[in-house]
Formats: C-alpha cells, structure tokens, sequence
C-alpha cells in the first residue's frame, strides 16, 4: 500500500494506473489523514441489451404519431 498526499496524488494522476498495479492499493492523506483509498477495479461491465426488455413490452395498436396528433387536436 503506498501513501500520497492530495498534492503527490494531483502530480501522479496519469500514470496512477501502472502505481495501483505495482501497489495493489494507495491510500490519499491531506495533513496526515487519510481521505480516500484508491483501488483496482477488476470486474468489467458488459453493455446490457435491451432485447428482453423490447420482448416485455406490449406492442400498440395504434402509432404513437397518431395518439399524439389525435391529443393535440383535441385541445
């Protein structure tokens, strides 16, 4: 686990990535204090698909465009 100080954290946020490879963790003090732990993120996030959610959904019967002029024209 390595320590850095806000300012040192700032200088070295560009290559923090290749720091939390060789530290596992790093640990981000202001005056002495530790504020924040930085760790690695393994897990990837896959983009969901909405295809099962378009499935649920009940089909119209008639088109939106349409309810949408019949509204308008009625006010």
């Amino acid at each position: 686990m390595k320590k850095l100080s806000i300012r040192e954290a700032r200088k070295a946020l560009s290559n923090l990535d290749e720091i939390l490879e060789t530290e596992g963790e790093v640990t981000i003090t202001k005056r002495g204090k530790a504020v924040a732990r930085v760790i690695q993120y393994d897990r990837k996030i896959s983009i969901p698909s909405h295809r099962k959610l378009r499935g649920k959904m009940v089909r119209l019967k008639k088109s939106s465009a349409k309810s949408i002029r019949e509204d308008r024209d009625a006010r």
